[in-house]
């Protein structure tokens, strides 16, 4: 039920609620279950008595049920004792088991709880006895009668005792026993759903959003919800009123000061008004502000009284304010004590940041208008709070500044040069940054290295999104050298060169430096592990995986779907780091021709990264989306995406690794949407430069074939098959194989075209590529037998008749049953030195699992070892020959 406007009915019991109830089964249902007592606690303005009433009110419960009221302060047992008994005789059940008693001098109320619990010891109807205000009891008498009372009362008579806070009745031994149904605050609060029937039984209609930003002001308190009803009825902006509505609103106000403020001491109201600027307060803060050492207890105090105070931990060391309630003491602060609120947010802010807590710190400076100690505690914790992924949480603090100040502060304006970073605009970052340099003469001596790592570190950010190694490189060792010896400024140190590690190996990795990125991004991964930062630890990772691409795709997989974690784990999935992570994990589902899988993740990638904040790593989803689309054989969207790749690589300060790549796969388009001409050009246009990439060598190749020049086709491949030209990419390769196996089909040379496919087949083997058999299929692909990958070959010809096949052509192989995927990814495992163990954390399952899936295929293999798995598996030509011996003679 919600605040409701009732009509009282006799003798106390509560009439029908006549309007603006909201219903609320779950907790009626509640009230009627089958415990012996029901205990309600909350604040006021909760909708304790409104629900009770309503429940009473209900047909089922006419004459069921007695309603006692207790007075503030009641301290007459014998009155107490007299208003239960006048209340049960009032039902129709206890009316005819109950005697009339009035008032006498030898009547105490024990001799009244005797008389009640004799009376009432042959019921056998359901009685419900409510008494509302338990706290209000102030006889200890009192409550031990009642105590006894619920202790002794017959089976039939239950009791729902309804409370502003707990009260000393011996409740606990009920819990124990399952006798006690509980409804405290939490249970009371309003649903979004049940705060927008409150309002439009005003006859006021809201939009969704105004409705939601009003629950979560009033966090769902029934009178608040039920004070802004009735005042959005009479307001001619609803909308704007329910944006603004707070605790200071007169009628909330007058309220809350009536029903809780006015009943403090006057020693509580002050530790109250004095601690009302925090967000949260603990002891030693609320003794510092009052200069009472008694905060804790009153904290205590008033917490258990349910006083609008909410303890946040299971220790109960910090407390926070309802925020109406909050709002009303600011109020009466300003009102009271106007002076001293800077003075309070000083000295909070002070405490704070002494204490490790800068981002409350900051915010109390701010609120002062010391804009110095502000600024300092801003500049002191950026780094922490970056290197934390607090990214959110730095631009609310930064726009708290006034804007002058952040021009004219060095600090401020590194500050915003990051922000300026991270939110988009590389541009706005380097005027930032050149401003912050232009003003460092005006950074105190004692800050100057501070202000030079934290330059450094914007440079570092800055040059490695714009993929210029040179830069980040020459920065890392800079800062490296800053920090080597130690300084006072956080985020520093081992911090710093996991950060500049990381920063350099993307960089690498993103210009084709492909070794020197992996090692510097798995030695900032495991610093940052190592040292608890899980910020960096997932910037590091979602490189990382990019980088394993070249190397492992079971590795990539892995380390972008950690990274990707860890980034929902810790609400980062917005970052551009989480969107690499999903552009690593999309890479090798494309290659491995799972396009259905990869479909998700590249979305995700492309939500993620902007070409104007990430041009590097932003070209790079293009790039997949592209490969996405050519395996779809959707040439016309492939070339859009390849064409968006181009424009974006504008944006760096260097060479990017994937253009030839791109180039290859545009005239890879053109030639199959029926454009070789325009390939034809393309490829013309080249100069040397771009020529010398064996990628290219393979679109010259494919060119050739299009124009039926096979010869043509095999001279430009020859470079590349034989190594003057490298390309370090096993797809590569395998697509400079199929390239020839076309090349020798059309020139009548099965046994070269068969070498050809066997050879792309080694290549694609290790990490499951179905792609490049699926973008460049070779004629000869359906007759191809003689083959030592033979399921490899039943994946790919299952791939090309889009139906998964799980055998190859010519019937099954002699095996005990069919192997499985898993089992044949675990198979291709064991012809190496890794464990089983290893082998786990390359495929990302459990030791157990890769034990059980060894097992099977032994089973299936009919061996009874490891080494004999091998030999039969290649007998079977389901692995490929043993290398031979190096140094072995030759026969």
């Amino acid at each position: 039920m919600g605040a409701g406007e009732t009509s009282a009915g006799a003798a106390g019991v509560p009439g029908p609620v006549v309007s603006r109830v909201v219903s609320r089964p779950a907790l009626v249902q509640r009230l009627a279950g089958a415990a012996r007592v029901t205990f309600v606690s909350a604040p006021p303005g909760s909708g304790k008595t409104v629900l009770l009433k309503s429940w009473i009110s209900q047909p089922d419960m006419a004459g069921r049920a007695g309603w006692v009221p207790v007075g503030r302060d009641d301290r007459d047992p014998q009155r107490f004792w007299l208003s239960v008994l006048d209340a049960i005789r009032r039902t129709s059940v206890g009316s005819a088991l109950v005697r009339a008693v009035s008032a006498a001098p030898d009547l105490d109320g024990w001799v009244l709880m005797e008389l009640l619990l004799k009376d009432l010891a042959p019921v056998r109807d359901r009685l419900w006895l409510v008494i509302d205000d338990v706290h209000e009891l102030g006889s200890e008498d009192v409550l031990r009668q009642l105590e006894l009372l619920v202790m002794r009362a017959p089976p039939e008579l239950r009791f729902v005792l309804v409370a502003r806070h707990d009260v000393r009745l011996g409740l606990h031994r009920l819990r124990l026993e399952g006798e006690l149904t509980e409804i405290r605050a939490e249970d009371l609060k309003f649903s979004v759903a049940e705060a927008a029937e409150l309002v439009a039984s005003a006859g006021v209609e809201l939009p969704a959003s105004a409705l939601t930003a009003l629950h979560e002001r009033t966090e769902g308190w029934a009178a608040g919800l039920r004070l802004a009803a009735l005042s959005l009825a009479r307001q001619p902006e609803p909308v704007r009123f329910a944006a603004d509505f707070s605790g200071s609103e007169r009628t909330v106000a007058e309220y809350l000061c009536a029903e809780v403020l006015s009943q403090q001491s006057e020693q509580v109201r002050r530790l109250l008004l004095r601690t009302c600027i925090l967000e949260r307060v603990n002891a030693e803060l609320a003794s510092l502000l009052t200069g009472d050492e008694g905060a804790e207890r009153i904290l205590l105090d008033l917490e258990r009284a349910n006083a609008f105070v909410v303890s946040l931990d299971g220790q109960r060391t910090w407390f926070r304010y309802h925020q109406m309630f909050a709002d009303l003491l600011l109020l009466e602060l300003r009102r009271v004590a106007p002076g001293e609120v800077a003075g309070l947010h000083k000295t909070a802010a002070g405490w704070l940041a002494e204490h490790g807590f800068p981002s409350e710190a900051i915010r109390h400076a701010q609120a002062a208008q010391d804009w110095d100690l502000a600024a300092g505690l801003f500049v002191d914790a950026w780094s922490g709070l970056r290197l934390n992924g607090q990214h959110a949480t730095i631009h609310e603090l930064l726009t708290a500044f006034p804007a002058d100040l952040v021009a004219a502060d060095a600090g401020l304006a590194v500050v915003a040069a990051a922000d300026e970073l991270n939110r988009g605009s590389l541009e706005a970052a380097e005027s930032y940054l050149g401003l912050a340099e232009r003003r460092s003469a005006s950074v105190p001596e004692p800050d100057r290295r501070r202000f030079r790592i934290l330059l450094g570190i914007v440079g570092l950010l800055l040059a490695r999104e714009r993929g210029n190694v040179s830069a980040v490189a020459e920065v890392a060792a800079r800062l490296c050298a800053e920090t080597a010896a130690g300084t006072a400024v956080r985020g520093c140190g081992e911090d710093l060169r996991a950060l500049a590690s990381i920063s350099l190996g993307a960089a690498e990795f993103w210009v084709d430096r492909l070794e020197n990125g992996r090692d510097h991004l798995e030695a900032g991964v495991a610093l940052s592990r190592r040292i608890g930062r899980p910020y960096l630890e997932f910037t590091g990772l979602a490189d990382l995986a990019m980088a394993e691409i070249y190397v492992s795709f079971a590795r990539a997989d892995r380390d972008g779907r950690q990274a990707y974690e860890l980034a929902r784990r810790h609400g980062w999935t917005g970052h551009a780091a989480a969107g690499v992570a999903c552009m690593a994990v999309a890479t090798v589902l494309v290659w491995q021709g799972r396009t259905e899988e990869a479909e998700p993740w590249i979305e995700r990638a492309e939500r993620t990264l902007r070409a104007e904040t990430q041009p590097a790593a932003s070209l790079g989803i293009c790039y997949v989306r592209a490969l996405l689309e050519l395996g779809r054989n959707r040439y016309e969207a492939a070339l859009t995406a390849l064409r968006s790749v181009q424009a974006q690589a504008r944006r760096l300060d260097g060479p990017h690794h994937l253009i030839p790549r791109i180039r290859t796969f545009q005239i890879h388009a053109l030639i199959r949407s029926g454009r070789a001409e325009h390939a034809e050009r393309l490829l013309a246009g080249l100069g040397d430069r771009d020529r010398a990439f064996g990628e290219i060598h393979t679109a010259a190749a494919e060119l050739n074939l299009a124009q039926g020049d096979p010869h043509a086709a095999l001279a430009a491949l020859a470079p590349v098959l034989e190594g003057a030209v490298p390309l370090d990419r096993r797809v590569w390769r395998a697509q400079a194989h199929l390239l020839a196996a076309a090349a020798y089909d059309a020139l009548g040379d099965s046994a070269g075209a068969e070498s050809a496919i066997e050879h792309a087949l080694d290549e694609a083997e290790p990490d499951g590529l179905l792609s490049p058999f699926l973008l460049y299929p070779p004629p000869g692909l359906a007759h191809h037998n003689r083959t030592a990958h033979a399921s490899l070959l039943a994946e790919i010809r299952g791939a090309l008749d889009g139906a998964q096949v799980k055998e190859a052509p010519g019937g099954p192989h002699p095996l005990a049953g069919p192997l499985s995927d898993s089992e044949i990814r675990v198979l291709r495992y064991l012809p190496t030195n890794l464990t089983s163990q290893d082998i786990a954390g390359e495929l990302s399952v459990s030791r157990n699992t890769i034990k059980t899936h060894i097992r099977k295929l032994y089973d299936k293999l009919d061996v009874h070892s490891r080494t004999e798995a091998v030999a039969r598996a290649r007998d079977l030509r389901l692995l490929a020959p043993a290398p031979p011996v190096p140094g072995a003679a030759r026969h």
